[in-house]
């Protein structure tokens, strides 16, 4: 991981050709391995200002993420945004999953990972994982009975119109991967409530009954407010450079035991920082 300070005012692309050839920083940006001040940017044209720290991280790998708890069975991350939680075949970048088997194994060599449910990349969070496939198969098989509780925080565009409220539509995927609200789709429910808001943007926690792929970011985009940094649901302005969008709390049954467990992952700085000044 190399920190390199930023002296006087640059474009994020121009600074990096400073220490890395034209390729290289290319493919840094897509892979989201540079932060500016600890947050992932991408944007080939960020301004930069003295006193700036630039980190440019080796494949994902200097990524940090927070172990909320850890049993024989279960272990739970607070995932970061811009990490995937797991390759779809083709990545070569680290994901969440091969960290956390990384972690795993340097305790104990035979140890194995399994992946449970997911988070979109751009999304930060509760991201649980099981140490055996036992236990893997139980949470998936019995995954509505056990898990009672999905929590998140979005910040989208704009004021809504309803400050609370329930969305239910249908959801479908196409063959490019894009979800929208189609009669032949699946059902998908979201809860909402709005709790804070700025001159532009609002401050929305969200529940979900149903665990679509892309369901909160559709369901926003819908009632005309996208969340923020979300361009392929719509948005327009990237205020926090990511996506806003939290996995905050989590609750579910374990699958042995039965006892009620809920983990919640902090707030994101940028998150509290867009609406300090709103009491």
């Amino acid at each position: 991981m190399n920190n390199l300070m930023v002296k006087k005012e640059s474009i994020l692309f121009d600074f990096l050709l400073n220490y890395y050839n034209k390729k290289k920083v290319k493919t840094l940006l897509k892979y989201k391995q540079v932060q500016v001040n600890k947050q992932i940017i991408t944007q080939f044209d960020y301004l930069l200002k003295p006193g700036d720290v630039v980190t440019v991280t080796k494949n994902n790998q200097d990524l940090k993420f927070e172990i909320i708890y850890e049993d024989n069975q279960l272990i739970v991350i607070n995932k970061p945004a811009g990490l995937l939680s797991m390759s779809g075949g083709f990545e070569k970048e680290k994901t969440a999953y091969h960290i956390v088997s990384d972690y795993l194994k340097s305790k104990n060599k035979k140890a194995r990972v399994f992946i449970v449910h997911r988070l979109d990349r751009e999304t930060s969070g509760v991201l649980m994982f099981a140490k055996n496939e036992t236990i893997k198969n139980k949470l998936q098989n019995n995954w509505n009975k056990l898990v009672y509780k999905r929590g998140y925080l979005a910040i989208v565009e704009g004021h809504l119109q309803k400050k609370q409220g329930t969305i239910k539509n249908y959801l479908q995927e196409s063959k490019t991967q894009h979800v929208y609200i189609a009669k032949q789709g699946k059902l998908a429910i979201t809860n909402y409530q709005v709790l804070k808001e700025t001159k532009n943007n609002s401050l929305v926690e969200v529940y979900l009954d149903t665990g679509r792929k892309n369901q909160i970011r559709v369901h926003m985009q819908s009632l005309g407010h996208s969340i923020v940094g979300d361009k392929k649901y719509g948005a327009t302005t990237n205020p926090l450079k990511r996506m806003g969008l939290h996995a905050h709390v989590f609750a579910f049954r374990h699958p042995d035991t039965n006892q009620k467990m809920e983990f919640k992952a902090p707030i994101p700085d940028e998150f509290n920082q867009l609406f300090s000044s709103v009491k």
